[in-house]
């Protein structure tokens, strides 16, 4: 998980919102008992990575968290969910 004082709170926040996104989007689009849901985050993560490669970005060598663009969120999102000792998909 990510450690309070590590990041600001809107940081944290913001990370959170798009963790709250990712889980809505895996939970209507996938039945959960299908697929285990760190397959789902895998894919997810793949998926979004791979689109926004084809669009250009690579991820920063260094994050200015406080200035983090949204595909870097949304990814930090996406690993902060996957290190959760809960399924993915739980609200």
């Amino acid at each position: 998980m990510l450690a309070p004082g590590v990041l600001a709170p809107g940081v944290l926040a913001a990370i959170d919102q798009h963790g709250a996104a990712v889980r809505d989007i895996l939970a209507f689009g996938v039945p959960a008992a299908a697929v285990a849901g760190a397959v789902l985050l895998a894919g997810y993560a793949k998926g979004v990575l791979d689109e926004a490669r084809a669009q250009g970005w690579s991820p920063p060598a260094i994050v200015d968290w406080p200035n983090a663009d949204w595909l870097t969120l949304r990814l930090a999102a996406v690993c902060h969910l996957a290190r959760r000792d809960e399924p993915a998909l739980e609200a």
